[in-house]
């Protein structure tokens, strides 16, 4: 979650009469994440508080895509799995328009991300993505990946078209980048199970309370895709340290609770390495072009892409020969 769009108290609460969710009474911006605008929406109804989230789409988020993405997470929520359901207007609709950008209100969960989550706790995350995967088997709408290997090869060339505002580090990184996609090629040609995938679960995604996962949020990158490379992202995500080690310990703990609701079949266990590379180098292909192009007028602080490029080390010495 990010600030890019400013927003006013009067600005959301003229467009916040479109709905029935009480009087707007404080809007607090959340400076977590890289893709969206986001504020904390406190309002109060016959005296009763409410907190939810307002969202302003940006950047990446393709406002054709939402229907896909709120969909999602209905869907997933009308099963019982606990995400945040989106706030239809008193239209009907879950979309709407504030300062220029598609915008919606979500269902505030309660819970906190986990900086230094536990084995227990990799293995129920592990446990809730595939839970998330055989909820949405029913999913009906299709959204073709956003940031698939046609997207990492215009990113790269984008990068290079700004090289002269890059640091000598980056543009190592970009060297690098390259060769991996050339490597590569199209990791997706393998008729593998999937179906909706999250394709973000990282642990900034995952809430957690009183020991156990509360909810499930930020959906924006959701998309068809196998389900062995939403896993082979969410690893990447959990099982490494903050210098893009692997930590064999967090990396098993979060598979073994993911096997344990659904188990991954040989064809899909021998391709986790290869999508666990295209995982690599597809956040380290976004981080390297935000830290580029970085606007530091906006009110968030791109990631290091370097700690995710060192993922290939591992992917690539557990690759089958």
């Amino acid at each position: 979650m990010a600030v890019f769009t400013p927003v006013s108290l009067a600005q959301a609460r003229a467009f916040l009469l479109g709905y029935d969710i009480g009087r707007p009474v404080s809007l607090t911006a959340i400076a977590e994440g890289v893709e969206n605008t986001n504020y904390r929406l406190d309002t109060v109804r016959d005296g009763v508080a409410r907190r939810f989230v307002l969202t302003l789409f940006e950047g990446r988020t393709d406002a054709a895509s939402l229907p896909f993405c709120l969909g999602l997470t209905a869907h997933l929520a009308g099963r019982g799995f606990s995400c945040p359901m989106p706030i239809e207007d008193r239209t009907g609709q879950w979309l709407g328009r504030l300062n220029g950008r598609a915008a919606a209100v979500i269902e505030w969960k309660t819970g906190a991300w986990l900086r230094a989550p536990g084995e227990a706790d990799q293995a129920a995350a592990g446990a809730v993505l595939a839970q998330l995967h055989l909820a949405a088997a029913d999913f009906p709408l299709r959204r073709a990946n956003p940031v698939g290997p046609a997207a990492w090869r215009r990113l790269a060339d984008r990068c290079a078209e700004g090289v002269a505002r890059a640091s000598d580090m980056d543009r190592g990184l970009l060297k690098q980048v390259e060769a991996g996609l050339a490597r590569l090629g199209d990791p997706f040609t393998d008729d593998l199970p999937g179906g909706a995938i999250h394709a973000d679960y990282f642990p900034d995604n995952v809430l957690f309370e009183d020991g156990a996962v509360s909810a499930v949020i930020d959906f924006y990158f959701g998309c068809d895709g196998a389900f062995a490379y939403d896993l082979a992202i969410a690893l990447s995500a959990w099982g490494f340290d903050a210098e893009g080690r692997a930590q064999p310990q967090a990396l098993a703990a979060f598979q073994r609770g993911y096997e344990a609701v659904r188990p991954l079949s040989p064809v899909e266990r021998a391709a986790l390495p290869r999508l666990g590379e295209a995982a690599a180098l597809r956040f380290t292909a976004t981080r390297l072009h935000d830290r580029i192009f970085h606007d530091p007028a906006n009110l968030v602080t791109p990631k290091d892409p370097a700690v995710f490029l060192r993922r290939l080390d591992h992917w690539r010495a557990v690759e089958p020969a």
